[in-house]
């Protein structure tokens, strides 16, 4: 369906990780996603760096910003707002993408919203499938995220019911492919061996899935420690590691753990969709099992395709508009950003009685400060 004239036309920028996305979205249609990542620079590391990530992003953002422009075939002041991850991430790196954000929103004359990044990660399934339905049961599996979250209103109300107490799946596969001496990123290169492997190889274990555990929280330290010992004893003895066999069995129990405590969430809670998203959502298994395990509990199953699983600005975007369509508040020109911001706050507004940006949907915004604006100028004008 094509989009409508009077649906909300916003900008998206991420910056949380090792990826420069920009994505640009008019309601839920998605016209134009475009990625610089980061990734082989960090590969040497075994990991991201932090201070490397902030500066590609520096170096990525207006190219990467203007190409998003040229692919979506609008101009920059047709622009309904500017959508930007706030947090969680990477302080550094998400400094990059807010002062980005602030800077164009501030030049152009755009509200500002400043986004969480995970509530982004189940809007952008709208970009998919659809409007979310209320509520949506969302699994986030990432390299620095593990969570159930419920989410009757994906502006406004997400509500966290378990998270990893450790390490987050998308961390354990990386540090299993560190040992199998995969490289970096491990994700995808032991989701490719498993598919050569037999998945019952050995059993490894399940975390937190005893009688007395809690229900809906997840722990991979044990499992990646219980993979890092079974190759250890096999070298000691001398003995070749099956690589196949050990990816696709340390798979399946992250897989296994992940889909039975989604599935259980979504009864329990009496919901009948869930959404899976996350980088680790790209997994070919992971796919295949939440799609069986929810098809036997008459549940709807919503995956946005994987290059809308992993870190994007169209997923940004998405939540940005939706933001609009909503009339939420803009976020303040003081936004900063915010490494560890809760899943709870799902963008920043501004403060009440402050200043902040007076918007009305439509192609024309006001901006009540404009004032300060002229201030600023002038004083930057005059020192």
């Amino acid at each position: 369906m094509a989009p409508r004239a009077d649906e909300p036309l916003v900008l998206g920028i991420e910056t949380s990780c090792d990826e420069t996305g920009v994505g640009i979205v008019r309601g839920h249609t998605l016209l134009a996603d475009a990625i610089a990542s980061s990734v082989d620079e960090h590969a040497r590391f075994g990991g991201v760096v932090p201070e490397v990530a902030s500066r590609a992003h520096l170096e990525a953002m207006v190219p990467t910003i203007e190409r998003a422009l040229k692919e979506a075939g609008v101009s920059a002041k047709d622009l309904d707002g500017i959508a930007v991850t706030a947090g969680p991430g990477l302080a550094g790196a998400l400094l990059v993408g807010v002062s980005a954000a602030k800077a164009y929103a501030y030049a152009l004359g755009k509200p500002l919203y400043g986004v969480n990044h995970l509530a982004s990660h189940i809007c952008v399934d709208q970009l998919e499938h659809g409007a979310l339905p209320e509520p949506t049961m969302a699994l986030l599996v990432s390299g620095g995220h593990s969570s159930l979250l419920l989410a009757p209103d994906i502006t406004s109300d997400v509500r966290p019911l378990g998270s990893t107490i450790d390490d987050a799946a998308g961390e354990a596969f990386d540090k299993v492919a560190r040992v199998l001496n995969l490289g970096f990123p491990g994700g995808p290169v032991i989701d490719r061996y498993a598919r050569e492997g037999d998945p019952d190889a050995i059993r490894f274990p399940r975390g937190l899935t005893g009688s007395r555990d809690p229900i809906y929280d997840f722990s991979f330290s044990g499992l990646k420690t219980a993979v890092a010992r079974w190759i250890e004893a096999r070298r000691a003895a001398g003995e070749e590691v099956p690589v196949a066999d050990v990816a696709a069995s340390f798979q399946e129990a992250v897989v296994d753990v992940l889909t039975r405590k989604a599935v259980r969430a979504c009864k329990d809670n009496g919901v009948d969709h869930l959404m899976i998203g996350g980088g680790v959502a790209a997994n070919t298994r992971l796919r295949a099992m939440a799609a069986r395990r929810c098809e036997d509990a008459g549940i709807t199953l919503r995956v946005p395709r994987p290059k809308l699983c992993t870190d994007n600005g169209a997923m940004v975007a998405a939540l940005g508009s939706e933001m609009v369509a909503r009339g939420r508040s803009a976020s303040a020109w003081d936004l900063s950003a915010d490494s560890s911001l809760p899943v709870t706050e799902t963008h920043v507004p501004a403060p009440e009685g402050a200043h902040g940006h007076g918007h009305s949907h439509g192609h024309s915004h006001t901006h009540d400060h404009d004032h300060v604006h002229e201030l600023s100028k002038k004083n930057l004008y005059e020192s």
